[in-house]
């Protein structure tokens, strides 16, 4: 189960596919979304030396003559000189950083420290890209936006982040807060698999840790098949210490050569056709997106010159269709998620360009806070992404039958158009929020957080 996945269900109307990025653990403990933290310039400033004389002195033009005298006669006071200096030169140690950093900060930013709503807003748009290919079956709809290009690079970013911290702390947490929800999942679709004659073997090791692609019958097939993007996420998640600092030894180099392994198993050595040889294609194909993550959080493109990353974004874009349209032979579609060779140089070329254009011209989405419905879909879908992503497909399945009921109301018979994919794409969204009410709450738990119906 590999790149079959998104477009295996197109004769069924939809079809399988995911780009969990959920990082679906989504940043560290402390922070879910694992954003950074942006300074907090209130807490700086010349309140200290507002006033240059301590309040018990009173106002110095009261002093007289004689008192005046009397002062010079005696000591000093010990504590003029540290209120006399600032006065003149303040002192510059303690101030002029944060104030540095705050004059970088989006100060019109009204959103939590740490958010980045470009992100979240890459993130819910590509699980709406993500149903919608699932429920039309679209060929072109990867090189619309390449979903799973995105969402591996996002989580690739967030990880980068996260490993600030202890190699070992990151991957516990991760893997905690994936494994949770699917195993609550898994547990429906394991049962309803048995119930329809599906007898498990030893492989059902992996419904408990996705390190391959886990077992079922052709009954289950439409909700298991997504899970190659979880197994992919988890390797990527384990395998992320080694690679950051693989990376970290030459950035640009690296980064380049991240295509290497995808160019090499199409030309030279084709992994097998089993758990190991589809796990093997599919972190070669995304291997590049998920390093683009670490070259981001790593200030990488920022130093880069926008001509060569525009010029090499492009080829590697042009490079991609091309390959799609002229092999369409080999797999019957031009179809990005069929031929993983033009899925990694499209998607490597697309989303350097939406990583690198956020760096050059500063984008962060803030304007989004100022539409209040908007913003809050976008922080649902960012915080319940693992509960749409492991549902959406048994939301899209569940609405077939559910739209064959309305056919006995004549009044939904005449005014409803039940025939329309449109119609179904509708009903399975109104699914999708039903599971994300009754389910996404594993989410809470899996992150030690109290459970709520939304976040």
């Amino acid at each position: 189960m590999s790149w079959g996945t998104e477009q295996r269900g197109h004769q069924q109307g939809y079809g399988s596919g995911y780009d969990y990025g959920y990082e679906h653990g989504y940043g560290r403990p402390q922070d879910p979304y694992g954003y950074g933290e942006q300074p907090d310039p209130a807490g700086y400033g010349q309140q200290e030396y507002a006033h240059p004389y301590p309040q018990q002195y009173g106002d110095p033009g009261q002093y007289t003559g004689q008192r005046q005298q009397h002062a010079a006669d005696t000591a000093p006071l010990p504590v003029v000189e540290p209120v006399v200096e600032p006065v003149g030169e303040p002192v510059v140690e303690p101030v002029v950083e944060p104030v540095r950093e705050a004059e970088h900060a989006p100060q019109e930013t009204p959103r939590p420290a740490g958010r980045d709503r470009y992100f979240d807003t890459l993130r819910a748009v590509a699980l709406v890209r993500v149903v919608t290919y699932h429920t039309f079956g679209w060929p072109w709809a990867g090189m619309v936006f390449p979903s799973m290009g995105i969402m591996f690079a996002l989580a690739g970013t967030l990880m980068a982040k996260s490993l600030e911290r202890p190699a070992a702390t990151v991957i516990r947490s991760r893997v905690r807060r994936l494994l949770p929800p699917f195993w609550f999942w898994g547990f429906f679709v394991v049962v309803a698999m048995m119930i329809h004659d599906w007898i498990p073997g030893w492989e059902i090791v992996y419904w408990v840790v996705p390190l391959g692609d886990p077992p079922g019958n052709a009954w289950g097939e439409q909700a298991w098949e997504v899970l190659w993007y979880l197994r992919t996420y988890l390797w990527f998640v384990l395998l992320s210490p080694v690679l950051l600092r693989a990376f970290r030894l030459a950035p640009v180099p690296v980064l380049l050569l991240s295509l290497a392994p995808i160019v090499a198993f199409h030309f030279l050595w084709e992994p097998p056709d089993d758990r190991f040889g589809t796990a093997l294609t599919d972190l070669a194909t995304f291997l590049f997106c998920w390093m683009l993550g670490f070259a981001h959080r790593d200030g990488v493109l920022r130093r880069l010159r926008p001509g060569p990353v525009a010029a090499g974004s492009l080829a590697a874009l042009a490079y991609g269709a091309w390959y799609a349209f002229t092999h369409q032979a080999e797999t019957g579609s031009y179809d990005l998620d069929d031929i993983p060779l033009a899925q990694a140089f499209f998607s490597a070329g697309f989303v350097t360009l939406l990583m690198y254009a956020k760096e050059h011209f500063r984008i962060d989405f803030a304007w989004l806070t100022r539409f209040k419905r908007l913003d809050r879909v976008v922080t649902i879908f960012n915080a319940r992404a693992v509960t749409l992503y492991l549902w959406h497909e048994i939301a899209l399945v569940l609405a077939v039958p559910l739209i064959d009921q309305f056919w006995n109301v004549p009044a939904f018979e005449t005014y409803l158009p039940l025939e329309s994919q449109w119609f179904m794409f509708g009903v399975g969204w109104i699914l999708i929020a039903g599971f994300i009410l009754l389910c996404g709450w594993v989410e809470d738990v899996a992150a030690k957080k109290k459970p709520r119906l939304l976040p």
